[in-house]
């Protein structure tokens, strides 16, 4: 007998601007979100759910959000939003106030939720004015009593920025600070299944902390791909992409970069004659 399994689509770094403007004058973030909630309601079997892990907007005003709200009507998916570096704390709550569980921590947007036997444990990562995350001890703490609450049941834990070098120095200059504390916490917690992040616009997978730590790649645009130590700030039009993580009770999760852009195919392997020659 098949086992139900839990879909959660990852989405990240959306970038909008008010009234559809570009980003970096070159990047239309709102022309991409409509083309990605487009995919994601196309998608069969359906997700459960969709996580929004953070830089939903370009820079935290309230126009922005509204921007967003209204594009996101037309997902006809459950969806989680998560804060970035991006974003206004205030702002996103005022614009969003319709979403209840931004408010469950009274300083930070910290949440929990869940989807079917899946539990989902969100951090706020974000320093207002900065580039770079942390996580405080406040915020530490929080995540640690959640996860003791319920040590059997299989987590996710999200924030945006990485815990981890991803070799793009301009992106390690602003990832999370001091990740060993964070690496801490969750060795602590066997039951965590992944953590998930945003914020470097690319697909990267790590070992971290006894689970694996993975970001999702760009709605719209894409960090450039450049390992050089003096590698510039840059960004290109690579296809966008979001993963999507399978849960089932026999395996756990299996994480699945998608990308959003319909190409050719599918083809056979095999025809009436076989395997096709």
């Amino acid at each position: 007998m098949t086992q139900q399994a839990v879909l959660i689509a990852q989405i990240s770094d959306l970038h909008i601007k008010a009234q559809g403007k570009l980003s970096y004058r070159k990047v239309d973030t709102l022309g991409a979100l409509h083309k990605m909630i487009a995919r994601l309601n196309s998608l069969d079997p359906r997700p459960d759910a969709v996580v929004i892990t953070g830089d939903l907007v370009d820079f935290g005003r309230e126009e922005e959000y509204q921007t967003l709200k209204e594009a996101l009507k037309s997902l006809t998916l459950p969806f989680w939003l998560m804060a970035g570096n991006h974003d206004d704390r205030q702002s996103l709550r005022r614009v969003f106030a319709d979403q209840p569980y931004l408010y469950q921590h009274p300083e930070f947007i910290q949440w929990q939720g869940e989807c079917g036997p899946l539990r989902l444990l969100a951090l706020d990562s974000t320093v207002p004015q900065q580039s770079r995350g942390e996580l405080c001890e406040q915020r530490l703490s929080w995540l640690a009593n959640r996860l003791e609450e319920q040590p059997s049941r299989p987590t996710l834990v999200m924030l945006h920025h990485p815990p981890f070098i991803s070799g793009i120095e301009h992106m390690d200059r602003q990832r999370l600070d001091n990740p060993q504390r964070l690496a801490e916490v969750l060795a602590r917690h066997h039951q965590v299944e992944r953590v998930l992040c945003g914020h470097v616009h690319r697909s990267m997978q790590v070992a971290f902390a006894g689970t694996v730590a993975c970001s999702a790649p760009g709605a719209s645009h894409q960090v450039a791909f450049d390992l050089r130590p003096d590698g510039p700030a840059q960004f290109c039009l690579e296809p966008a992409g979001f993963l999507l993580h399978r849960w089932t009770p026999d395996q756990g999760v299996i994480t699945h970069q998608c990308v959003v852009d319909r190409f050719d195919g599918p083809f056979p392997f095999y025809d009436a004659n076989g395997l096709i020659d």
